[in-house]
């Protein structure tokens, strides 16, 4: 491979290490949340934003540490025939799905694009009793998806150099 792709598969995965081993703190800040709110109500002090500010923070969570359980190979995958496989049939395999993958994700960054140019032209806000604005949650996920766009293409060109016999450490 050539040394540019190299350079961008350790570039993407290095980038997406930091921002999933941050992302996997913010299930605490969902988690003092929470308990914010149980405490809360048990003394009949409610607050508006605390369900919306744990969805908020589950969304970046899973967002932002998507692209790193895709480059550690922590998300689900139905495994009927893939661990009997070669490593070079699981890589041809890991091609076609990585392409199928790179045209729903982009679909994905088309349409978080729109919404969230959408949500920041005309300051959209929930329609909840806080009404937050909607623009920095579709920025993080946008953000995101860009993210598993670009691990799936490190993943994609590491799967091409398993073909051919020169993998990419």
């Amino acid at each position: 491979m050539p040394d540019f792709i190299k350079s961008y598969v350790r570039f993407v995965d290095t980038f997406n290490r930091r921002v999933g081993l941050f992302a996997m703190y913010l299930i605490f800040a969902m988690f003092a949340i929470l308990l914010y709110s149980s405490v809360s109500k048990a003394f009949h002090l409610p607050a508006n934003w605390m369900l919306e500010s744990a969805q908020f923070t589950m969304a970046a969570y899973y967002m932002l540490g998507g692209a790193f359980a895709m480059q550690t190979d922590d998300h689900v995958r139905m495994d009927l025939f893939y661990s009997q496989w070669s490593v070079r049939r699981r890589a041809a395999f890991d091609v076609v799905t990585a392409i199928a993958l790179i045209v729903f994700l982009g679909f994905m960054l088309f349409g978080g694009i729109a919404s969230t140019t959408y949500a920041i032209q005309f300051k959209e806000k929930s329609f909840s009793a806080w009404a937050p604005y909607m623009a920095p949650i579709k920025i993080v996920m946008t953000f995101g998806v860009v993210m598993m766009l670009a691990q799936a293409t490190s993943s994609l060109f590491k799967d091409i150099a398993e073909l051919r016999g020169r993998p990419i450490a």
